[in-house]
């Protein structure tokens, strides 16, 4: 009979069953990644949900009240019209395809841009970390509503115009973590015994140091996607974000705001409560994402 102990392989699948006993114990969490489940499922498949093409016309039944019958009894417009008869659900829907594309994106080419230039300037140091971090402060010196207008005048609205500048604009706060974090990372015995073991600076710095510095990071991401959203309907309310043939929640807003002190209620409200509850729903997840990525913790969850 052999009696020899038998060694337990530790589960990969622990981590998510923290995540999900983190996640039953905090309720807002979860309810905020049903919103914004609901409002990705819009994003994918606006065409196939949307009951109407949302840039259509119908001056006939403009500025029709939600959930108004049409003659033969049944309902067309279940949100109401705007003041050229469009649809708002379908205007809705096809709005958040814009918010999430321009959020998710441009928070990956700021994080992506802002991490590779903190880890250079934490790691080197000296004159490059002078260099890069006086470029960050520079930018950080204008209000940066201000350049992505001037920005925007210059190379016109467009969902890819915008994208790149918002992205851009968001590459100093994560390069001023990744830095913060690199420089306490890279005396650390681990990194020392990479480099004595010949590895590369290329390898030191993504394979090494990198994925002990992607907690923050991705929580500081978390936060960015809803400030990215933020801007997105800030520019397309000035009607400097996209085209005006391109449905956005910002755009709604504006052509409400003639509407609105007549009492076309629906035309603001509606809008206004998708960007508040996505905005609110990826502060919310970026809350719980902070307390479950805090190694302090691990050991109590």
């Amino acid at each position: 009979m052999n009696d020899a102990p038998t060694l337990v392989q530790p589960t990969r699948s622990r981590p998510w069953r923290r995540a999900r006993r983190s996640l039953a114990r905090a309720k807002w969490p979860l309810l905020a990644m049903v919103i914004l489940a609901v409002v990705t499922i819009a994003a994918v498949v606006g065409p196939s949900l949307a009951p109407k093409d949302p840039n259509r016309q119908n001056v006939i039944a403009r500025l029709q009240q939600p959930m108004t019958p049409n003659r033969a009894g049944k309902v067309e417009f279940q949100l109401g019209t705007d003041g050229l008869g469009r649809d708002v659900l379908s205007r809705l829907i096809f709005g958040a395809r814009v918010s999430l594309l321009v959020g998710l994106n441009a928070v990956v080419i700021g994080g992506a841009l802002g991490t590779s230039l903190g880890l250079i300037a934490g790691y080197f140091g000296g004159k490059i970390d002078d260099v890069i971090m006086r470029i960050a402060d520079i930018q950080l010196a204008f209000p940066f509503i201000l350049l992505a207008i001037m920005f925007l005048v210059v190379l016109g609205p467009g969902v890819m115009n915008l994208i790149i500048i918002l992205g851009i604009g968001q590459w100093v706060i994560y390069a001023r973590i990744a830095r913060g974090q690199t420089i306490s990372l890279r005396e650390k015995e681990y990194v020392e015994a990479a480099r004595a073991l010949g590895a590369g600076t290329c390898t030191i710095l993504f394979a090494t140091t990198l994925p002990n510095i992607l907690a923050p990071l991705t929580v500081i991401a978390s936060f960015n996607v809803a400030s990215v959203i933020l801007s997105e309907a800030a520019l397309s309310f000035l009607g400097l974000g996209v085209p005006l043939t391109v449905p956005t929640w910002g755009a709604m807003l504006a052509e409400s705001r003639d509407q609105l002190l007549a009492g076309r209620w629906w035309l603001a409200i509606f809008p206004g409560a998708a960007i508040m509850l996505t905005v609110l729903s990826f502060n919310i997840l970026g809350d719980w994402l902070r307390d479950f990525l805090d190694p302090r913790l691990k050991q109590t969850s």
